[in-house]
């Protein structure tokens, strides 16, 4: 999957602009790269298309600790949208990462978010037989 594949799946599931999509796109993978740790955002960046992966790099070794609503702040902010746009894009960022990494690696990366946040980044648990992960 390239870019402008991955912007146009988020701006789909978050019924937005591709301009939109781009800025919710490079915000949520920022702060996700802010909130995990060092090693496993370079893991993930490595995975996604080559036009994304400086926005999944952390500056640091160790992830920030913050839970869904300081998430949420940082993407609308960054992306200039409102907290509801904010989430809705996160969500579509996080659909497209699924199918763009593999799944163990976007597993790893998720297991270091908070329970709240898990919930926006996999909504469908696990062991319910909704997940189709290959």
């Amino acid at each position: 999957m390239d870019s402008n594949d991955f912007i146009g799946l988020v701006a789909k599931r978050a019924n937005t602009s591709s301009a939109q999509a781009t800025a919710l796109t490079r915000a949520t993978l920022r702060t996700l790269a802010e909130r995990i740790d060092g090693g496993e955002a370079r893991d993930l960046a490595t995975q996604l298309p080559e036009e994304l992966q400086a926005y999944a790099f952390a500056s640091s070794e160790t992830g920030e600790r913050f839970g869904l609503d300081v998430f949420v702040q940082r993407v609308s902010g960054r992306a200039e949208v409102d907290p509801a746009l904010a989430e809705a894009g996160m969500r579509a960022v996080f659909d497209t990462l699924r199918e763009t990494v593999t799944p163990g690696e976007y597993d790893d990366a998720i297991s270091q978010l908070p329970a709240e946040l898990s919930q926006v980044a996999n909504p469908a648990a696990p062991f319910d037989g909704q997940r189709s992960r290959g």
